[in-house]
């Protein structure tokens, strides 16, 4: 039997305090009846004795509390699961938003998940090709693994995330793959942008797509990567599928979460974010990985915009503590219109060497990938000297090197927003611009591997 009180005393903002309540829980649903029969929906944030504070998914205004009742409804929000949800696109709280039917559901599940036993992890393993050379042959991501992306304001994130969705796979498998994509505090037009490319790319036939847009209720914005995940774990677990998991923006989760903070008048921590920021990030993170037994999987690629580009905010801060590594998109590179602007020297997959080598991507991943970055790194050297000093400063070597870093921007990081490379494509255009050094500086890769690659290289351009 469902709990109804007359008891609303007060309501200010989105805020409600409804008294004299008994056996109600924090999260749970509520409904607001009024008179005329409209219906507006909220959750507990708070209790307090027989006091239960509860905050409005839709605005207060018009809302007579006199003659109102409050429903408490025993459950958190859930989100209706089925595999038609593929192809899909949804609002912030899981209802359609693309003018099709609801979903029939086959189950029905707390957006909020099940703890995962730790013991029940298995360990990311398995590469995935995104076809993005920067990340694919240098911050490799690994099936499983969580890997940010830390983006500014006006960077192009959300072309590198179309991008990322619709050329994502897991090579050497026939397992099914499927990208869920979140979308949080976005404005229409981004909306829009996202939901015109996966339909023009036909990726939208594998993929689940939750918008929250920037003018829907703070407390949708808390729920939207969650039940972005809910429908992941289902499609992970339960139907066996490798499932690609793309939030953004977090930032806009966080700011919102703050607001929610504010509201409850808790002592806010480092810049007016809650002191249990970290582990509400985690708890969202914590969801990605793979379960021993189970075929399918879950990787995040959580993509969050930094405040005036800095990386010691809270946001990212904590963000790279919970996480696997980072990509960082560079202002930099994007104002010399370097497409996508990863910069690869700051960025950072932890668990790249688990998915590259014989047998997974090519023998010669590894030793190619540190001497690309670390000739990539003097070339960068040798360019600032030069700045300084003049390039007459430079050795011949030097002067190889810089040529090298500039040749690497142009054609190993610059791809553009279509193209799509196998990491066969993007191991042989390392090895071609590598042909730049003397072969005496290759000083990372063993000189068997270097005979073994570098004349056919050289065999092709001749």
């Amino acid at each position: 039997m469902l709990k109804e009180y007359r008891t609303i005393k007060e309501v200010v903002g989105p805020l409600m305090l409804v008294e004299q309540v008994s056996g109600v829980t924090y999260d749970e649903l509520v409904e607001i009846e009024q008179a005329n029969g409209e219906m507006r929906r909220g959750r507990v944030l708070e209790i307090n004795g027989d006091k239960a504070l509860v905050q409005l998914f839709e605005s207060s205004n018009g809302l007579k509390i006199d003659d109102s009742k409050a429903r408490f409804l025993g459950r958190g929000i859930e989100l209706s699961l089925s595999m038609d949800m593929l192809g899909r696109v949804f609002d912030g709280m899981g209802e359609p938003r693309d003018s099709g039917p609801a979903i029939i559901p086959e189950v029905r599940r707390d957006i909020n998940g099940e703890p995962l036993n730790p013991a029940a992890r298995d360990y990311p393993s398995e590469f995935i090709q995104t076809g993005i050379s920067a990340i694919d042959g240098l911050n490799t991501l690994v099936r499983g693994q969580k890997l940010p992306v830390f983006s500014g304001s006006g960077l192009p994130h959300a072309q590198l995330a179309t991008q990322i969705a619709r050329q994502a796979k897991v090579l050497g498998t026939d397992e099914k793959f499927a990208v869920v994509f979140g979308a949080v505090g976005i404005t229409f037009e981004e909306a829009n942008f996202f939901i015109s490319d996966f339909r023009r790319t036909g990726a939208i036939e594998r993929a689940v797509l939750f918008m929250n847009l920037a003018n829907d209720p703070a407390i949708e914005r808390i729920a939207t990567p969650r039940m972005a995940l809910t429908a992941a774990e289902y499609l992970a677990y339960e139907k066996d599928m490798h499932v690609l998991v793309i939030l953004t923006d977090l930032t806009n989760y966080a700011e919102a979460l703050r607001e929610v903070s504010a509201a409850r008048k808790e002592v806010p921590g480092r810049r007016g974010y809650p002191g249990y920021l970290y582990t509400d990030l985690a708890s969202m993170y914590e969801r990605a990985g793979r379960v021993k037994g189970k075929k399918g999987s879950i990787t995040q690629l959580p993509i969050l915009t930094m405040p005036e580009d800095d990386i010691t905010h809270p946001i990212p801060d904590l963000t790279g503590y919970i996480t696997e590594g980072q990509i960082i998109l560079s202002r930099e590179l994007h104002l010399r219109s370097i497409v996508p602007p990863i910069n690869v020297l700051p960025s950072l997959s932890r668990l790249k060497d688990k998915g590259i080598g014989k047998g997974k991507t090519r023998e010669d991943h590894a030793p190619t990938m540190n001497q690309l970055f670390a000739a990539y790194s003097r070339g960068k050297d040798a360019k600032e000297l030069a700045v300084i000093l003049g390039e007459a400063a430079l050795s011949d070597t030097d002067k190889k090197f810089a040529e090298f870093a500039d040749a690497f921007e142009k054609q190993y990081v610059s791809q553009g927003n279509d193209t799509d490379r196998s990491i066969e494509d993007t191991l042989n255009l390392g090895w071609d611009l590598l042909k730049i050094l003397p072969r005496n500086e290759l000083k990372r890769i063993r000189d068997e591997m270097v005979d073994k690659y570098l004349p056919l290289h050289e065999e092709e351009q001749a």
